[in-house]
């Protein structure tokens, strides 16, 4: 994906970036503060520009995720793979949010994981530089409504919370998202209607943490699981509010379905990984 491209080609600049410094700081003597927080003040500013131009390019090229057209509208809750393939998506919701999201980002990035977050519009609008660290990490961006509204609307309410969302997440990030996720997965308050009607792909979970309402760790993890299989999405919450027990069952749930022998996708590429078995077996037919 177009995506990925531009993602890596900054990961590899910012790569180049932090390993440049090391050299550069052995030039300056160690009681020279002055000099090193000038040093810093630099990089931080060269840090800057480069997400700036990222942005700017991705505004200009229009990026958007590869989602195969036969999910264009339509509702996916797991994606059925043969029982061998086994892949598995993991998915936050509700942010971006202070002091979780970029904790999220750090364990995600530890362990070479891309993960797919559903943003609120007015959490992408007070945290713009968390949500372009979200893209800029490689990560996918769906939508998840402006307010989080459960209450029905009527299709002009509805249209508000999904396009305003999503025109504030390609203002900030540059990505133009057709991944929609109901708040509290409630199919029948307008939103899903205006969503489907528009081709946005309605994107559930098979796996629910229940991490919203803080059941405990073990709990958590133990939800996730019950249900897990391949194919499957996993809901988790990156915002909203307290998120220590997610951080906290984070790495364990990565670890252990590793050990289980699974691979961890985003909602695309979930999504055309499906697609192409589907053509397998059309071929084979």
């Amino acid at each position: 994906m177009v995506l990925f491209g531009v993602s890596a080609c900054l990961s590899l600049s910012l790569t180049m970036l932090f390993k440049l410094n090391p050299s550069k700081a052995q030039n300056i003597p160690n009681n020279d503060t002055s000099a090193n927080v000038e040093t810093q003040e630099r990089l931080e500013g060269l840090k800057a520009t480069m997400l700036t131009t990222w942005q700017q390019q991705a505004q200009a090229k229009g990026i958007a995720y590869n989602v195969p057209s036969r999910f264009q509208g339509a509702v996916v809750e797991v994606v059925k793979l043969p029982q061998s393939q086994k892949v598995i998506a993991l998915t936050f919701d509700d942010g971006p949010w202070p002091h979780s999201t970029d904790q999220v980002l750090s364990i995600l990035k530890e362990n070479n994981i891309k993960a797919t977050f559903f943003m609120i519009g007015q959490n992408v609008k007070s945290n713009p530089a968390l949500a372009k660290q979200v893209v800029a990490g490689g990560h996918v961006v769906g939508n998840h409504t402006w307010h989080h509204w459960y209450h029905y609307l009527n299709t002009q309410a509805a249209a508000y919370e999904i396009d305003h969302t999503t025109a504030i997440i390609q203002q900030t990030t540059g990505v133009k998202t057709d991944l929609f996720r109901p708040p509290g997965g409630i199919m029948n308050n307008g939103v899903v209607a205006y969503a489907r009607n528009s081709k946005y792909t309605i994107i559930m979970w098979s796996s629910d943490s229940s991490d919203y309402s803080h059941p405990g760790v073990s709990a958590l993890i133990h939800n996730i699981f019950k249900t897990a299989k391949p194919g499957g999405i996993v809901l988790m919450h990156d915002g909203g509010g307290n998120r220590s027990q997610t951080l906290q069952a984070l790495p364990e749930v990565i670890s252990r379905f590793r050990s289980q022998g699974y691979q961890f996708v985003t909602i695309p590429e979930l999504l055309t990984l499906k697609a192409k078995d589907q053509k397998l077996i059309a071929n084979k037919k």
